[in-house]
């Protein structure tokens, strides 16, 4: 039955709140059917999702590669190639000669593997007969390649000597290996952050009860959300990489979505309790009304920001970001979803019980914070001088962005004792520096004499194998070359670059470290357009809830700083090698290529999320009161704690990812820790508010043409 107090009749959010009170089996029930049914398949999601994808659609070395994998018998990018390292004579003798028809017949047997081709001499044996590499063709595609690698590599290891070594390698074992690192690191993290994150929960609320909610209402957005990729992977394949950061992001998000509804409940209900002591168990509707009008009208608005800048990461044609980005936005909408209506449902039924196992010293029905309070008076009284000193910090950290530079992962990235890290080391040894980053040109059988004699006189070729025709009626050929620089060299670039202005019109170039290049090319171009559209949609749904132009665009602008702050900070670590030591890892000298374009858009909708908080509360108080020093001192007393809980939160989250596992998730623990740090503390805590101080009033202020535009939406709610 509604019990909603006269008054003003709850707006949209307010009447959702209501109705799943009154339709209280019916949520339950569903929920319970959503977490258990898509949970089911959840377990299965590390196995069946997909391990590859990091490639440029449309590309030329994307189609080099499939071309090669159709017409010769799957000697494409995607291979195997299992080095065999004798230390004691010829591999190809004695012992040697053993393991490798032990190789072969594994190879053989397994029915995903093409042509499986036998070392040959001046090719893939090396000189002094010790190296020798067997070469197991792609069978299937790239993603399929990587579960093949995953199956089989431990067997092939298994079959090394005291004086005979195998390690598979190439494009297939890499991402396997490396997949394996990075949830292993995962994993652990997670493991890590769960204690930290309970105990600053903990802290925030000043009850266990209330602590733990945020936590089993996460779990459950995301063991919902894990089993949705199984299923979608079914029709398209998903990246692991979804999971991975889905995992890490929605636990972070969803917390702070719980934390803003909880702490906002508590206050409605003590509030409502202190204006009127007779009002107790019936009164519970109108606390979680108006907790969904005003608390839940932010949370539905940064979420929508998340979605949507993270929508615009949908743009660059690669399979591997769209899939993760699909990922995280899946999971984000089970984590909304389940703050929105199961949240306020427990709420309702648990009521004061939330508060139990309070700390000795929590003040749980304190909703207006004294510390925040007067933090907000001294910004008020010297804004310059805060806003100065946190703009000069801000901007000294993004100062080396100007210097930063990208590139595709290389493989320092996997641990040193990994199978194809282990096995890339033995064929530079043998082959030579770019033998393991070797080019494959598609080329018109026609043309191929002249193909040949082009890279043949390139500088930058260190060796070019004979032209292989098609053993089908394709008309094709495929050339092999060495390249004289190691596979990650930015050298590469200038070479692959001539070849294709020199080569004939039909050839086409690829090979693994060509398809990076051709990745990273493709994110250099798209960066400029995501950001451009991120940065714009976030205006917009800034300006449709706050009706408010400059603080609109000052809020967006000011997402800006931390977020190149972030990245300036992650080149003096990646790029410098600044601290390597502490985290662990070996500077490759660059920043990895998808960084940019990816973090940028999470990171910017995390500062959005701290926006939409902080201006969402200072909109309600100036609704009320029409005062700008209570919209802005108001806005900090209300929600400067929740911000700062929320923010350490995420911060302990992040930075959990940056001491354990390979780069890529080092890079992005602190990346994401570092923007959220100062996002959280320094922007929203300081800049943020001395913007709304000294643009006063004209913060507030619509046109009158615009407010005809604009859909009525409001914070203040009786």
């Amino acid at each position: 039955m509604n019990t909603t107090p006269p008054g003003r009749w709850p707006g949209p959010l307010g009447r959702l709140g209501i109705w799943v009170t009154d339709h209280a089996k019916l949520v339950t029930i569903s929920w319970l059917v959503a977490v258990i049914g898509l949970g089911i398949f959840a377990p299965q999601v590390e196995k069946n999702l997909s391990g590859a994808g990091w490639q440029a659609d449309g590309s030329e070395s994307v189609a080099a590669r499939e071309l090669a994998r159709e017409h010769f018998g799957g000697n494409a990018s995607s291979a195997i190639q299992v080095v065999v390292h004798s230390t004691d004579g010829p591999v190809t003798e004695g012992q040697g000669r053993q393991v490798l028809a032990a190789v072969t017949s594994k190879l053989e047997a397994e029915p995903r593997i093409a042509d499986v081709v036998a070392p040959l001499p001046g090719a893939t044996l090396s000189a002094d007969g010790s190296t020798a590499i067997v070469l197991a063709g792609a069978g299937v595609d790239t993603n399929e390649m990587v579960k093949v690698a995953t199956d089989i590599k431990a067997d092939l290891e298994a079959l090394s000597t005291d004086d005979v070594q195998v390690n598979p390698t190439g494009s297939s074992l890499l991402w396997s290996d490396f997949n394996e690192a990075n949830l292993e690191a995962m994993l652990k993290s997670e493991f890590m952050s769960w204690p930290v994150t309970l105990a600053i929960l903990v802290l925030a609320f000043g009850a266990l009860v209330a602590a733990g909610l945020p936590l089993i209402l996460t779990l459950a957005g995301l063991v919902a959300s894990a089993g949705s990729l199984v299923l979608i992977n079914e029709l398209i394949p998903v990246s692991i990489w979804a999971m991975n950061f889905a995992m890490m992001f929605a636990l972070a998000l969803g917390i702070d979505y719980a934390l803003f509804l909880v702490v906002r409940y508590r206050a409605a209900r003590a509030a409502r309790r202190s204006a009127d002591p007779a009002l107790q168990r019936d009164d519970r509707q109108w606390a979680v009304a108006q907790t969904m009008d005003t608390a839940g009208k932010a949370v539905l608005l940064s979420g929508m920001t998340v979605l949507i800048s993270l929508s615009a990461v949908m743009l660059v044609p690669s399979p591997s970001f769209r899939s993760m980005a699909g990922g995280i936005m899946i999971a984000v909408v089970f984590v909304l979803a389940a703050t929105l209506t199961l949240l306020p449902l427990v709420l309702f039924k648990l009521d004061d019980r939330i508060n139990k196992l309070a700390l000795p010293w929590a003040r749980t029905a304190e909703h207006r914070s004294p510390r925040f309070a007067a933090w907000g008076e001294r910004l008020w009284k010297r804004p310059a001088v805060w806003g100065l000193a946190s703009l000069i910090i801000l901007l000294a950290l993004a100062a080396p962005i100007l210097g930063l530079k990208t590139a595709m992962p290389s493989i320092k990235v996997l641990p040193e004792d990994a199978s194809a890290r282990v096995g890339y080391d033995l064929v530079q040894d043998a082959f030579g520096e770019g033998a393991p980053g070797t080019l494959q040109i598609v080329v018109d059988t026609d043309e191929a004499p002249v193909a040949a004699r082009v890279l043949a006189g390139q500088p930058g070729i260190a060796n070019v194998m004979p032209a292989m025709p098609a053993a089908d009626d394709s008309g094709l050929a495929l050339i092999q070359a060495v390249p004289t620089v190691d596979p990650s060299d930015p050298e590469l670039d200038a070479i692959v670059d001539q070849l294709r202005a020199d080569l004939p019109s039909s050839a086409l170039v690829g090979g693994a470290p060509v398809e990076n290049l051709d990745l990273k090319s493709q994110l250099d171009e798209s960066t400029p357009l995501v950001i451009g559209v991120v940065l714009a949609l976030g205006f917009l749904l800034l300006l449709v809830p706050l009706q408010a132009p400059l603080i609109s665009l000052l809020g967006t602008l000011a997402s800006l700083l931390s977020t190149a702050a972030a990245f300036g900070v992650a080149r003096l670590i990646f790029q410098e090698g600044f601290g390597a030591d502490f985290l662990g890892f070996e500077s490759q000298g660059f920043l990895d290529a998808w960084a940019p374009v990816f973090f940028f858009a999470m990171i910017f909708a995390i500062a959005m999320d701290y926006t939409v908080f902080l201006l969402a509360s200072a909109k309600e108080h100036y609704e009320r009161s029409g005062d700008a020093k209570e919209a802005m001192v108001g806005s900090l007393a209300h929600s400067g704690r929740v911000i700062f809980a929320a923010g350490a939160v995420m911060v302990a989250v992040f930075f959990t990812f940056a001491l354990s596992g390979p780069i890529p998730p080092k890079e992005m623990g602190v990346v994401l820790g570092v923007a959220v740090l100062l996002d959280a503390f320094l922007v929203r805590l300081v800049l943020l508010p001395v913007m709304l101080r000294l643009t006063g009033d004209a913060a507030w202020y619509t046109p009158a043409w615009l407010k005809k535009v604009l859909p009525n939406i409001t914070f203040a709610h009786d």
